[in-house]
């Protein structure tokens, strides 16, 4: 089994779809109003926006892209003109994160985990990576 794609939900498409192309996704389908998906620049997993009448309360849902120089990816995103709720930082969980939320407020997260992502030290049945 693979994860093909994950889709969040939207009151405003074609502003999620801004908000998703300056994060640096590349954009497949478009059916507007409704409709938009994307594949990540490196990996096989791909995100849609689904247009919804209203986004739920609560936390809702949070995305997370894997980057490898986390700092620099979001000093560049930050000169697109997108705004951080946080600024990377070490987290207790062995990963470094910083959040910001698209227009439909799900939240982001980029990462920076190395080997952490997949195989923490409490791991369950951890395997050798």
């Amino acid at each position: 089994m693979n994860l093909n794609q994950v889709t969040v939900p939207s009151a405003n498409v074609e502003a999620s779809v801004e908000f998703y192309r300056r994060l640096g996704l590349r954009q497949i389908v478009e059916t507007s109003p409704d409709y938009a998906r994307f594949e990540c620049p490196d990996g096989d997993t791909t995100l849609s926006i689904h247009r919804v009448e209203q986004v739920g309360p609560g936390p809702g849902v949070v995305v997370f892209f894997e980057c490898d120089e986390l700092d620099d990816e979001v000093e560049k995103l930050k000169g697109r003109g997108l705004r951080f709720d946080s600024d990377p930082e070490d987290k207790r969980w062995l990963w470094r994160e910083a959040y910001l939320r698209d227009p439909d407020g799900n939240s982001i997260c980029l990462f920076q985990a190395g080997k952490n992502r997949r195989y923490p030290p409490w791991r369950v049945n951890r395997p050798s990576p």
